[in-house]
């Protein structure tokens, strides 16, 4: 089995949407498809695996996921809210997704002091700390596994260690999703209300 450091790596965790990677003029839909499997092309899991989409574009601006595009153009801020809509699709569903970014399109479009850029920024922030904590989280769970299979004495040791850092990462995986869930289902219901 492969180290967990080894694992980070393979994971490509620092692929991410900089301010610095989205241009300062609005793009087409091509390149910001283009944009997008240049910066994730290393997160996918097979070759075959599409990071965005004409139809998932589409998709996303039929649902009202971002703000209505101008002249078939998508601006700074429309990649951002792609890049979040991207990082968000892997563990909600697009109704949990539109109900979060609701009231940020919202304030991008209706509240002029407000700039998604300093909003975006903060959040890489935390995805960069996040990062170094889940590498630590890696090697935590990694050595509490092995600790528990070393004591089951049997001789596939390999194979159960990593079914069990399988099902506690799934199961990691699990807690963290349906924490974001109540979240959404708290924001939904104060949306109801207004």
């Amino acid at each position: 089995m492969k180290t967990m450091e080894t694992l980070a790596e393979e994971l490509h965790l620092d692929s991410h949407l900089s301010l610095e990677d989205i241009p300062d003029l609005n793009l087409y839909m091509d390149q910001v498809i283009q944009l997008f499997e240049r910066k994730f092309a290393d997160t996918k899991r097979n070759e075959d695996e599409k990071v965005l989409t004409k139809t998932m574009i589409n998709n996303y601006a039929k649902g009202k996921l971002f703000f209505p595009v101008e002249n078939k153009r998508y601006s700074k801020e429309h990649l951002i809210l792609i890049s979040m809509i991207y990082q968000m699709k892997g563990a909600l569903s697009i109704n949990d997704v539109k109900t979060v970014l609701a009231r940020l399109n919202e304030k991008i479009t209706n509240d002029e002091g407000f700039d998604i850029q300093e909003l975006y920024t903060c959040y890489l922030q935390m995805v960069s700390s996040n990062t170094e904590k889940f590498k630590a989280d890696l090697q935590d769970h990694h050595h509490e596994a092995s600790e528990a299979i070393r004591k089951l004495e049997d001789k596939d040791e390999e194979y159960l260690e990593q079914l069990m850092l399988i099902a506690m990462f799934t199961n990691m995986s699990n807690y963290y999703r349906r924490a974001a869930e109540k979240l959404v289902d708290e924001l939904g219901a104060d949306q109801e209300t207004k």
